[in-house]
C-alpha cells in the first residue's frame, strides 16, 4: 500500500480529466483474502476534484465500500476536508485532518489531567517540517501508518462487522511494518506535536494492535493467514537533550512474549468463562515507559570523564478502553512491573574506554538478632533443687518491596530493580508455584493501603533519591571534540497477580528495547 505516492502523482489542476470517473485507489479487496458468498467486496479511496473559492481547485477524498450490501452496494464512509491542489504542499491539511481525528477518537485511560477535549489543534508548522525534511520513500510509510490507524476507526466502528473482519485479516497485517521501518519519521513526528498528543496517538495504535492480537489469540482464523511479524509490536525511540539521556516506549500487552503462565510455559491452560473475561480486559492494557538518565562530561589532563545517574524511571500500565465502565469489576486488575533492567554504555567494539565504575554496593543487609534467657528455681524445704532454664531467640530483618542493584556488561552499565513479596520475599517475576498452587496474597490489593508497591493507578516511579549513586567512564583524551554514539535499553517483566479477584490465573510477560542517543564531547556543549 502506497497512498502518499498515488495522491503525489494525481493530476495537477489544470490536467485534471474531463470524466465522471474519478481517479481510485484500491485499499484491500475480499478477493486477496476469499468471500464466502463470490461477492466482490472492496475498500477504496477514490479522488474527486470540487471547485471553492474564486474558482480554486479542490480534490476531496472520500472512503467508500463496495458490495458490502445488496441495497447499497456503493457507501461512502469517510469524506476528506478539501485540498488546494494549487497550494505548495497540498495534502498537508488531509494529514492533519487524518492526525486530529486519531486523536479525537484515542481511547482514553479515564484518569489523565489533560482529556482530548482539551486538546489544542494540532499546528501545521511542525507536520509541514517533516514533509520537508524527509523524502517521500520514508515519509509514504508513515502516512500509511498514520491512514491505518485512520481506517481503523472507520473500519471497526462505523461499519458493518464484515469490514472490520477485512481489515484486520488482509488490510493490516501486509501493513504492520510501516510500525519498524523509517522509524526516524515516527520518532520526529512524536517529538514534534507533544508528550499529549504522542499518548494519544500511540495510545491509538496500540488498541488496534491489542484487538488485532486479541483476535489471533482468540483463534478466528486469523493465525493461518496472519502469522506474527518478525519484527517488535510496539514502539520505541530514545533523544539526548539538555543534558539528559531519554528513552520512551509503548508495548501493547499482548505482544510481549509470555515467560510463565499458571506454571506453565508459553501457552494458557483451560479456563472458566470468568477468566476469560478477565483475560479479555488485561489484553487491552498497553505498557507505556519513560527512561530518563542525567549524563556529564568532565574534562582533565589525560582523560575525559563521563558520569550518569537515574534521574527518573515511569512505568505505567494503561488501560485502552473507550468507556468508564468497560470492564466492570475487573477495573482494578492489570499486569504490573515485577523486574526492571535499564542499560547504558558505549557502543558495542569501542576501544575508546578505559574503565567504567559502578556506584552502588551489592546489598548486604545486616540482621538484628534479640536473645532471651529465663531461669526458673524451688527452693526452701524440697530436698531436691528444681531449676528450669529457658532460652529464647528472635531474628528480625527489615523487607523492602522493591530490590536494587547495580552490574556491569561489558563497559555498559546496568541498573536492575527486582520486585519481591513483602510477605514471602520471592521474586515475582520468576516465581513458579506447584501445580495447582495460587498466587501468594502479599501483592492483594496492591494499589491502596499505606504500604502499597505502586501507585494509585497502577505504574510505578523511580527517581535519584532511590537509587544513589551514579555510575562513571573514563575515556581517551583523544575522542574530545566529537560527538559519540552511545547505547541505552531496558528490559522490563511484567506480571499479573489477582488483585481484588478471587482466581488462580496469573502471568509474567517480558519485553526490551534498545535505542541509540548521542553523546557530545565538545567543552561548553
Amino acid at each position: 500500500m502506497d497512498i502518499w505516492s498515488w495522491l503525489c502523482d494525481l493530476p495537477s489542476s489544470d490536467d485534471w480529466p474531463e470524466s465522471d470517473s474519478p481517479p481510485v485507489f484500491e485499499l484491500v479487496s475480499s478477493n486477496a483474502g476469499g468471500s464466502p458468498d463470490n461477492t466482490p467486496k472492496s475498500i477504496v479511496l477514490n479522488a474527486q476534484r470540487t471547485s471553492g473559492s474564486n474558482t480554486e481547485a479542490l480534490v476531496t477524498l472520500t472512503v467508500c465500500l463496495h458490495g458490502f450490501h445488496p441495497s447499497n452496494t456503493n457507501k461512502t464512509l469517510w469524506v476528506s476536508d478539501p485540498c488546494p491542489l494549487s497550494a505548495d504542499k497540498p495534502f498537508l491539511p488531509l494529514l492533519l485532518q487524518l492526525l486530529q481525528e486519531i486523536i479525537a477518537r484515542s481511547p482514553s485511560t479515564h484518569d489523565t489531567t489533560c482529556p482530548r477535549s482539551q486538546l489544542q489543534r494540532l499546528k501545521p508548522e511542525p507536520i509541514s517540517w517533516i514533509l520537508d525534511s524527509h523524502s517521500p520513500e520514508s515519509f509514504s510509510n508513515f502516512f500509511n501508518l498514520v491512514f491505518l490507524c485512520r481506517l481503523f476507526w472507520l473500519c471497526v466502528c462505523d461499519a458493518p462487522s464484515e469490514v472490520g473482519s477485512l481489515y484486520f485479516k488482509t488490510l493490516l497485517p501486509p501493513n504492520l511494518e510501516a510500525l519498524s521501518s523509517n522509524k526516524h519519521v515516527i520518532r520526529t513526528f512524536l517529538m514534534s506535536v507533544g508528550v499529549d498528543a504522542e499518548l494519544c496517538f500511540m495510545r491509538t495504535l496500540g488498541y488496534m494492535l491489542a484487538k488485532w492480537l486479541m483476535l489471533r489469540e482468540l483463534g478466528v482464523g486469523l493465525q493461518s493467514l496472519t502469522p506474527l511479524p518478525s519484527y517488535r509490536l510496539g514502539f520505541s525511540y530514545a533523544t539526548e537533550s539538555h543534558g539528559f539521556w531519554i528513552l520512551k516506549a509503548y508495548a501493547p500487552i499482548l505482544s510481549m512474549p509470555r515467560t510463565c503462565v499458571n506454571g506453565q510455559q508459553d501457552q494458557y491452560p483451560l479456563l472458566e468463562t470468568k477468566e476469560s473475561v478477565l483475560r479479555y480486559a488485561l489484553a487491552h492494557q498497553q505498557l507505556e515507559a519513560v527512561i530518563q538518565l542525567e549524563y556529564s562530561v568532565g574534562f582533565y589532563d589525560g582523560f575525559l570523564q563521563v558520569n550518569a545517574r537515574v534521574d527518573n524511571i515511569r512505568f505505567h500500565v494503561a488501560k485502552l478502553g473507550l468507556s468508564k465502565n468497560d470492564y466492570g469489576e475487573y477495573t482494578e486488575e492489570k499486569h504490573f512491573p515485577s523486574r526492571i533492567r535499564i542499560w547504558v554504555g558505549p557502543e558495542i567494539g569501542s576501544t575508546y574506554v578505559a574503565s567504567l565504575s559502578l556506584g552502588r554496593s551489592t546489598d548486604n543487609p545486616e540482621r538484628e538478632v534479640e536473645t532471651q534467657k529465663t531461669m526458673h528455681g524451688s527452693f526452701g524445704k524440697s530436698k531436691v533443687p528444681k531449676v528450669k532454664a529457658k532460652a529464647t531467640s528472635s531474628a528480625r530483618t527489615r523487607m523492602r518491596n522493591w530490590r536494587w542493584e547495580q552490574d556491569a556488561d561489558g563497559n555498559a552499565a546496568v541498573f536492575e530493580a527486582v520486585l519481591c513479596d513483602n510477605v514471602s520475599g520471592i521474586e515475582v517475576a520468576t516465581w513458579k508455584p506447584a501445580k495447582g498452587g495460587n498466587p501468594v496474597n502479599g501483592l492483594r490489593r496492591r494499589y491502596s493501603g499505606p504500604n502499597r508497591p505502586f501507585n494509585k493507578s497502577g505504574g510505578v516511579i523511580f527517581a535519584g533519591d532511590e537509587y544513589g549513586e551514579g555510575v562513571g567512564w573514563r575515556l581517551s583524551k583523544e575522542m574530545e571534540g566529537s560527538v559519540l554514539k552511545w547505547r541505552i535499553g531496558g528490559k522490563v517483566w511484567l506480571s499479573y497477580w489477582p488483585n481484588d479477584l478471587k482466581s488462580p490465573y496469573f502471568e509474567t510477560r517480558c519485553v526490551d528495547w534498545c535505542d541509540e542517543v548521542d553523546l557530545p564531547l565538545i567543552p561548553g556543549k
